[in-house]
C-alpha cells in the first residue's frame, strides 16, 4: 500500500445490489476490481449484472472485501456470514451504526455509512459517480484491526468519497441532526402540502425552488426508514424535541413581529449554510504527518477519531510496522491548514508527530 495511491484492484463482494450496492459495484469495476454480488430479492442481482454493477452473481470466498448494502435490520447477519465465508474485510453502508457494530464483534469488520443517495430507486438508479465528493463515515472501535481499518479506508477512497472516522454512538447522534430528522421534516412538510392540495388544487403548482429543494429528500425510498427510526429512535426523538422547541420559538418571533430577532436568526442560519465545509482542491495544500504509535488495539481509532473531533480531514492513511513488531508509524496526509491544530491535539494525547512536506515527485 503506497501512500497517496489507490490500492491495487482486487476482488470484492456486494451484498444487496440496490442503489448503493449497485453504485459501489459500478465504481469498483471502473477502477479495475472484479465484483460479484447477491441479493435477497429474486432477479435483482441479475439486473445488476446486466447493468454493469457486477462481473458475476454469487459469493466469492477469495474477496478482499465485502460491502454489506442491505437494509439495516439485515446487516449484522449478512456481515457475520461474510466474515465466516473467508478471510477478507467486511464493511457496511447502514444509516445506523451503534447497534450494528455491537452485533458484529470482529476485528475485520469496520462499520460504515456513505452520506450519499439519490431520488432514484434500486440498481436502475445506480451510478459510478454517486459517492464523488460525498462524506463516508467509518466507525472503528478499540477492537478494530488497524490494518483492516486502513485498508477499508483506502478502498472507500477509490469510490471518490472523503472518509471521516467517528465512534458508532456519536455517528448516530450526529446523523439524527443532519440526516434522519431532516428527512422526517421534509416528509412532514410534503405531507402537509399534499393534504392542503386537496382543498387548494393549485398549491403544488406553486411549489417554487425553495420548497422543492427542502423536500427533495422526501422522494427517497421510504422502506429503509422504519428500521433506521427504530434503531436510532432515542437520538431522533431528542433532535425532534429540539426542533419542536426551535420552531415554537420561531412561531413566537413571527407572531410578535420581532424583526430584530428574526433577522438575527436568518443571518446566523445563512452564515452557517455558507460556511459548510468544502473539499480541498490541490495536492500542494497537503502535508505528511508521521506518528509513532505502540502496536496495540485501538490506536488507529484513537487518532482517526481525534482528527474528526478537531475537524481535520485525513486525505490518506498508511501503517508502517517496525521489524520488532512492538511499534509502528501512522503516516497520514492532511490539509496544511490543519497541521498545527492536529499536531497540538496529538501531543496532548501523548503522541510525538513529525510533519513533512509532500514529495511532489
Amino acid at each position: 500500500m503506497v501512500l497517496g495511491r489507490p490500492p491495487e484492484p482486487g476482488r470484492a463482494v456486494v451484498v444487496g445490489t440496490g442503489l448503493i450496492g449497485g453504485s459501489i459495484g459500478m465504481r469498483l469495476r471502473r477502477v479495475g476490481w472484479y465484483v460479484t454480488g447477491r441479493d435477497s430479492v429474486p432477479g435483482r442481482a441479475e439486473t445488476a449484472l446486466a447493468l454493469g454493477a457486477l462481473d458475476a452473481v454469487g459469493d466469492d470466498p477469495d474477496a478482499a472485501i465485502t460491502f454489506v448494502a442491505t437494509p439495516v435490520h439485515a446487516v449484522a447477519e449478512q456481515a457475520r456470514r461474510a466474515l465466516a465465508a473467508g478471510t477478507g474485510l467486511v464493511t457496511d453502508v447502514g444509516g445506523v451504526k451503534a447497534s450494528i457494530v455491537d452485533a458484529v464483534s470482529d476485528p475485520r469488520f469496520v462499520g460504515g455509512h456513505p452520506m450519499a443517495g439519490s431520488e432514484q430507486e434500486g440498481v436502475e438508479g445506480a451510478t459510478a459517480e454517486l459517492f464523488e465528493g460525498a462524506t463516508w463515515v467509518l466507525t472503528p472501535t478499540t477492537g478494530t484491526d488497524a490494518a483492516a481499518y486502513a485498508q477499508v479506508r483506502q478502498i472507500v477512497g477509490t469510490l471518490g468519497a472523503e472518509v471521516v472516522a467517528l465512534p458508532p454512538d456519536r455517528h448516530d447522534e450526529l446523523v439524527a441532526v443532519v440526516s434522519h430528522v431532516p428527512h422526517l421534516t421534509a416528509a412532514t412538510l410534503m405531507r402537509l402540502a399534499d393534504e392542503r392540495s386537496e382543498e387548494h388544487r393549485a398549491l403544488l403548482r406553486l411549489a417554487a425552488g425553495g420548497f422543492r429543494d427542502m423536500t427533495r429528500i422526501a422522494s427517497g425510498h421510504p422502506g429503509i426508514w422504519p428500521d433506521i427510526c427504530s434503531d436510532n429512535r432515542t437520538a431522533i426523538v431528542e433532535v425532534l424535541d429540539e426542533l419542536t422547541t426551535a420552531l415554537q420559538h420561531m412561531r413566537e418571533v413571527v407572531a410578535q413581529d420581532d424583526r430584530k430577532e428574526l433577522l438575527a436568526t436568518l443571518e446566523q442560519a445563512r452564515a452557517a449554510r455558507v460556511n459548510l465545509p468544502a473539499r480541498f482542491r490541490t495536492a500542494a495544500d497537503l502535508r505528511e504527518v508521521r506518528i509513532p504509535v505502540p502496536d496495540r488495539p485501538g490506536v488507529v481509532a484513537d487518532v482517526a477519531i481525534l482528527a474528526a473531533d478537531l475537524d481535520v480531514n485525513i486525505v490518506d492513511l498508511e501503517i508502517a510496522h517496525s521489524s520488532e513488531g512492538l511499534h509502528g508509524v501512522l503516516v497520514m496526509l492532511i490539509e496544511s491548514a490543519s497541521v498545527e491544530v492536529f499536531r497540538a491535539g496529538l501531543v496532548g494525547r501523548g503522541y510525538r508527530p513529525a510533519v513533512h512536506p509532500v514529495d511532489a515527485g
